[in-house]
């Protein structure tokens, strides 16, 4: 996009902000691209005055899923479950203004001190409890539009995507040799054990899965003993809300953290070398080196780790 159609579309937008809150002071008014993220939304920070702001989101009205962010986030409300206030949606252009939390995520305090760390990851653990916790009775009206449910389809795509767009496209590793990796029993019979497990209300995915996109987050890194605090302290909310974690959970969680892995590491493939958003290449080493770690303990996933130990 060129620098004058970038202005036309902020410009556009500015007109539509104006539109839905006539009592902005229409010189005051600035919007500001946020550039994060992979999501075909767009977000901007609309700065109605110094001292306030709001969040502007644009959603692609082809995607279904998109249409149900309005009624996901006031789903959270309902329950409990903090999440941005929506200002107004205007579904016909796929507009939403939501409530601006500020520009700090858990992302921007990856350098402080475990101390500081380990509070802000404690407070969003006992906002996903709450959400996991939730019974089934209150939950019908929201799934039924939810995107594809996590069943071992699913959880196949996610690995013939790691193979395909990072193992193939990004490390350069033979056609051959990628199939014969994603034609291995071992991973269709993990693909096949996760999709028989209880889901909770997270994509109708793993309780643990949600948790390994946490803990297993590229973007930051962990020690062991770190993961193992959040873990511990996700055991405890949970037995305390609702009801214990299964025995195998530290297992389960493991294999969630190889099928999240391998999907983030083909995403980044994906977006890094066919969309041209080379940024997220950067993220692979760090996503290799906890799938090798990972890969490594599990000694089904031998041959596949083999490969893994091999890439540069």
């Amino acid at each position: 996009m060129t620098p004058t159609s970038k202005t036309a579309k902020t410009d556009l937008l500015l007109r539509q902000t104006r539109i839905h809150f006539p009592r902005l002071e229409e010189s005051k008014v600035k919007i500001t691209p946020i550039e994060k993220g992979g999501s075909d939304r767009k977000f901007y920070r609309v700065r109605c005055s110094p001292e306030q702001t709001i969040i502007l989101v644009k959603y692609n009205l082809e995607r279904e899923e998109n249409r149900h962010y309005v009624e996901i986030a006031e789903f959270f409300g309902a329950h409990k479950i903090r999440a941005p206030k929506i200002y107004f949606h205007d579904p016909t252009e796929g507009l939403i203004w939501i409530e601006d939390l500020g520009k700090a995520d858990l992302w921007s305090y990856r350098a402080e001190s475990w101390l500081v760390r380990r509070a802000f990851y404690e407070s969003a653990i006992g906002e996903i409890v709450k959400l996991h916790c939730l019974p089934e009775g209150a939950t019908g009206t929201i799934r039924r539009n939810l995107p594809a449910e996590f069943d071992a389809a699913l959880y196949r795509w996610e690995q013939n995507y790691f193979f395909e767009n990072c193992l193939g496209r990004f490390f350069g590793i033979p056609a051959e040799q990628v199939s014969e990796l994603a034609a291995l029993d071992s991973l269709g019979r993990i693909a096949a054990g996760l999709g028989e497990r209880p889901r909770v209300l997270v994509h109708r995915g793993l309780a643990e899965y949600d948790l390994a996109s946490l803990l297993f987050d590229p973007y930051v890194s962990f020690s062991r003993a770190e993961c193992e605090e959040l873990l511990a302290d996700y055991e405890s909310k949970r037995a305390t809300a609702c009801d214990p974690v299964a025995p195998d959970f530290r297992a389960t969680f493991r294999l969630c953290g190889i099928q999240r892995l391998m999907q983030a590491l083909g995403a980044y493939g994906f977006l890094g070398l066919v969309k041209g958003n080379k940024t997220f290449l950067n993220y692979i080493p760090a996503a290799i080196d906890s799938l090798r770690t990972l890969a490594g303990e599990i000694p089904e996933l031998g041959r596949l780790s083999g490969v893994l130990d091999r890439l540069p």
